[in-house]
């Protein structure tokens, strides 16, 4: 595999092309739909599932493997127009022809199945994804969801609890590991304990936090906890509301629209709100560029991401512009955390103790 990407690396290097990695753009997308479409031609193979999914067809599969090591297919898949290690644009052209992945919801008979499933097979999810006919991320996902009670709705006093007090000895745990060689770190008030900015968010067990927390699934535990550490971390400012909420919905379309396919591998805090407020998590922003298009945009669920980016761009970005200079134009005043550095380094004290716990965190 090494030596079928160096290949392709020195080639690409030659045109000029970086070698790229993170979620593939639209236009990578379309080329690896048409490279399969011409190998399936090609070869007169007759569905994408038989060429990327050779396994579920038995008696094919000979003549299948043969065809595809015949006509070189690892180099026509990988080699046009896509500078990206082979294996990554492999698994994408099977998440794309994957009929598995476009089921739909999950009825009540389905998801009794899956618990059922689980409890014969364990935490195999390929063999379970191929008795219910889902993709192996799919099943493992909905398990996740549905393999205890789950509230929904806002959090309870007592669930918060439990969520900071499971992150809190997730993160101990971290800044122990690293100070391994320090005297009794375990021992040390959480005001003598520093965490790095990007620790409190990135990386976290969120399946132990989850099993901590009992009643919220892990995706539930992960969106709380960046709501709560945004409202710590910037000490409760408002940065979705009035001008600055203004401001930061312009940065966003207008980053989204510079790149819009690839601004999600980037520091999305850093790039959209390092003029406006310091410190928020990457998903947090990513969560209310979600809450921007489901209220600006009609019928997005029925649109690409492109033409969600360009409805925004061309729609909604006027109205706001317009918006926040009859704002600014009342207040004639200008925000002081705009100047504000991001900080880099917290107290776990900073974070976690706290006699005056508002109201947000309930939320």
């Amino acid at each position: 595999m090494a030596g079928r990407d160096l290949m392709r690396f020195k080639e690409f290097k030659k045109q000029g092309m970086a070698v790229r990695f993170g979620r593939f753009t639209q236009k990578e997308n379309k080329q690896i739909r048409k490279n399969v479409e011409e190998f399936l031609a090609l070869t007169g193979i007759d569905s994408a599932e038989k060429l990327l999914f050779t396994s579920r067809y038995p008696n094919d599969k000979d003549t299948i493997h043969r065809l595809k090591t015949e006509h070189h297919f690892y180099l026509h898949l990988g080699f046009m127009g896509i500078p990206r290690p082979w294996r990554l644009i492999y698994y994408r052209a099977r998440k794309i022809f994957d009929p598995n992945n476009y089921k739909g919801r999950y009825t009540k008979e389905e998801k009794e199945q899956l618990k059922k499933y689980q409890a014969l097979h364990g935490n195999d999810w390929k063999k379970i994804s191929e008795l219910m006919s889902r993709s192996n991320l799919s099943v493992a996902m909905k398990f996740s969801e549905i393999k205890s009670a789950i509230n929904y709705g806002p959090w309870t006093e007592e669930e918060t609890q439990k969520l900071m007090s499971a992150v809190k000895d997730v993160l101990r745990r971290k800044v122990t590991v690293e100070n391994a060689n320090s005297l009794s770190s375990l021992e040390q008030p959480d005001s003598e304990l520093w965490i790095e900015r990007e620790q409190l968010h990135q990386a976290l067990p969120w399946t132990e936090i989850e099993a901590r927390v009992g009643s919220r699934y892990w995706r539930q535990c992960k969106q709380k906890w960046n709501s709560v550490l945004t409202s710590k971390l910037t000490r409760g400012q408002q940065l979705f509301r009035g001008t600055n909420g203004l401001r930061t919905k312009i940065t966003l379309i207008k980053r989204y629209s510079a790149e819009p396919w690839d601004v999600f591998y980037l520091p999305l805090f850093e790039l959209c709100l390092s003029k406006l407020a310091g410190d928020v998590p990457r998903d947090y922003v990513q969560s209310k560029f979600y809450r921007l298009k489901v209220s600006f945009v009609p019928l997005w669920k029925r649109r690409t991401f492109s033409e969600i980016i360009d409805y925004l761009y061309e729609k909604t970005l006027p109205d706001l512009e317009e918006k926040l200079r009859e704002e600014e134009g009342k207040q004639r005043s200008v925000d002081s955390s705009a100047a504000r550095q991001q900080q880099q380094a917290f107290r776990l004290s900073d974070i976690f103790d706290s006699s005056d716990e508002n109201d947000e965190l309930m939320n």
